[in-house]
């Protein structure tokens, strides 16, 4: 087993803020904005809050913190630090190149809903919704948007240009100086909007609701139905498994412990998600909205709601704002990810290979644009699904929690890099260290966890 050095040409962060607010931004998107609270809503609010936050204490730290370690160890994006730490003769390394093809599909259905997000922002900033009246007008807006492929894939072609041409600037001047501005503004959207949702009148109950833990309404939605979804939302939120934290982790210092690291990534990740919560609840209550609104809370609900709110234009302005920022910080960081795989498995300049993969990702991502109108005939998960279902089924429920498994039996067994290997690398620098005692819960628990979730997700 060897263990490279860091190449003298490599990019590394230029500081440690810059390293943790790029990971968190890949963290943080339409799972923390979208997705966690429509789950919250329909699991009861607080208990399946507490659950959350435990289930990402036992789970996402550890393994993320093991995704860090292979790419600082290996100074490589995910094929080639597997190969750097593997034994000689295995085939870890084989991973690498599915955690490549998962975020490549992962960018072709989220570049299109971030665009979803960047139209929405438009559509508020230019009074789209102020002639609106109809309890249904917004449900109308989204069935248009989704109808018009024109539309739809002009908002995703922007998302993926901006995105590549950030890339294009490098990793210091480009991805890291303009994720930490993103990052500071989507921390002062969150602020401004929550603030502003805590004057609602409804603001009172919406919050009950969503952090005071009610186990009689979360018993009748079930406990253990309430408990495996907040194990999913606290592993799928970080996106691992697919390499697109382990390349950060190849271009941090070796300063701080990784644990320490990953604490600080999760606590930013989580920060979101609770203020999603915190913007929205308080808006449903204030005007008699369900809080199990589901997917449609975002594009059908809420709209809804900020026009029949006093300075509505200006408030669903900044929520999508918000939303687009959440959503496009992620983009930038996925999109690092790729272009750095393509640089070191074909040799191109970084220039070169922003072009190639801005090329190839606008084409694949097109599928999705049209699979809510042209290519509507495709259902691939039966009646009334579309594309973007497919391919969201597949990365969710097989790439990500796969990929986890497979970098998860890497660290902590001996056919792998090996438990101590990882545990001195996770442990080098100042910081939380992590204790040897927990090597069987490495080894045998979370494991466990993350196949109740890969055969829960497939039952589902």
């Amino acid at each position: 087993m060897s263990q490279s050095s860091p190449s003298p040409k490599r990019e590394n962060f230029a500081s440690r803020l810059g390293f943790l607010l790029v990971s968190a931004g890949c963290a943080i998107g339409i799972g923390n904005v979208w997705r966690f609270p429509t789950v919250a809503g329909q699991n009861g609010g607080g208990v399946f809050v507490l659950f959350y936050l435990l289930f990402l204490l036992i789970m996402g730290v550890p393994v993320l913190t093991m995704e860090l370690a292979v790419g600082r160890a290996g100074q490589g994006t995910a094929s080639q630090a597997y190969k750097a730490l593997e034994k000689k003769g295995s085939k870890w390394h084989l991973h690498g190149y599915v955690c490549l093809l998962g975020c490549v599909m992962l960018m072709m259905y989220y570049t299109t809903v971030s665009g979803w997000m960047l139209s929405y922002f438009v559509k508020f900033l230019t009074g789209t919704f102020n002639s609106l009246s109809a309890s249904d007008a917004a449900a109308n807006v989204f069935s248009q948007m989704l109808a018009n492929p024109w539309e739809m894939g002009l908002f995703m072609a922007i998302t993926v240009v901006l995105g590549i041409l950030i890339c294009s600037l490098g990793l210091q001047n480009g991805v890291e100086r303009i994720t930490k501005v993103m990052m500071c503004a989507l921390i002062l959207l969150i602020a401004v909007l929550a603030v502003h949702s805590f004057t609602l009148s409804g603001a009172k109950e919406g919050l009950s609701f969503f952090l005071l833990p009610d186990w009689s309404r979360a018993s009748q939605q079930g406990i253990g139905q309430v408990i495996v979804s907040a194990m999913n939302q606290s592993f799928f939120t970080l996106s691992l498994g697919i390499g697109a934290m382990e390349i950060f982790g190849s271009y941090m210092s070796r300063e701080n412990t990784l644990c320490s690291e990953a604490v600080h990534i999760c606590a930013l990740d989580t920060l979101v998600a609770i203020s999603a919560g915190l913007i929205i609840f308080p808006a449903c209550f204030s005007y008699g909205v369900s809080p199990d609104a589901g997917p449609s809370l975002i594009f059908i609900t809420l709209p809804n709601v900020f026009t029949n709110m006093a300075g509505g234009q200006v408030w669903g302005t900044l929520f999508f704002l918000f939303m687009t920022f959440a959503s496009f910080t992620t983009v930038v960081a996925v999109f690092e990810n790729i272009i750095a795989s393509v640089m070191e498995l074909f040799h191109l300049n970084r220039r070169t290979a922003c072009v190639v993969c801005g090329v190839g990702i606008l084409l694949l991502s097109l599928p999705c644009v049209l699979g809510y109108n042209v290519w509507s005939g495709f259902q691939p998960k039966g009646a009334g699904s579309t594309v973007l279902d497919g391919e969201d089924f597949i990365v969710s429920n097989l790439l990500l929690p796969i990929g986890s498994l497979i970098y998860l039996l890497f660290c902590v067994t001996r056919w792998g890099w090996g438990f101590d290997h990882y545990l001195a690398e996770a442990n080098t620098g100042k910081g939380i260290h992590l204790p040897r005692f927990l090597k069987p819960v490495f080894q045998f628990v979370i494991p466990l966890l993350i196949i109740v979730i890969i055969v829960q997700g497939l039952i589902g």
